[in-house]
């Protein structure tokens, strides 16, 4: 069974940041697109390396709904979770985002 994982509030997730939480033993990443929230697996699929890491600012890898992955460059669709670019050719696995009582949340998989 799902269960809904508080990830941060939304006074304190500004358009353009992200976070990454562990759902389910998976890593998320989520992230603030103008005010709307998605959630992608943190893990490229070229290499299976981290999108965001700690230490890193996600401002230099996030344009608009694009992340690219700080290794070799993938990109991705940060709302659908599509590959844009090589050197990936395979597209990210989503997660449901929702708003409750002002605190953002992400599904774990069924």
């Amino acid at each position: 069974m799902s269960e809904w994982i508080d990830v941060a509030t939304v006074e304190e997730f500004k358009p353009g940041d992200a976070r990454v939480v562990d759902v389910g033993d998976v890593m998320v990443a989520v992230f603030n697109v103008d005010g709307e929230f998605f959630a992608i697996e943190n893990q490229c699929t070229h290499d299976g390396s981290a999108l965001i890491m700690e230490g890193l600012d996600p401002a230099d890898q996030i344009n608009q709904d694009r992340v690219t992955c700080p290794h070799h460059g993938a990109e991705f669709c940060i709302k659908s979770g599509a590959v844009l670019s090589p050197p990936a050719y395979e597209d990210i696995a989503t997660f449901p985002v929702r708003v409750a009582s002002g605190m953002v949340q992400v599904r774990t998989a069924e």
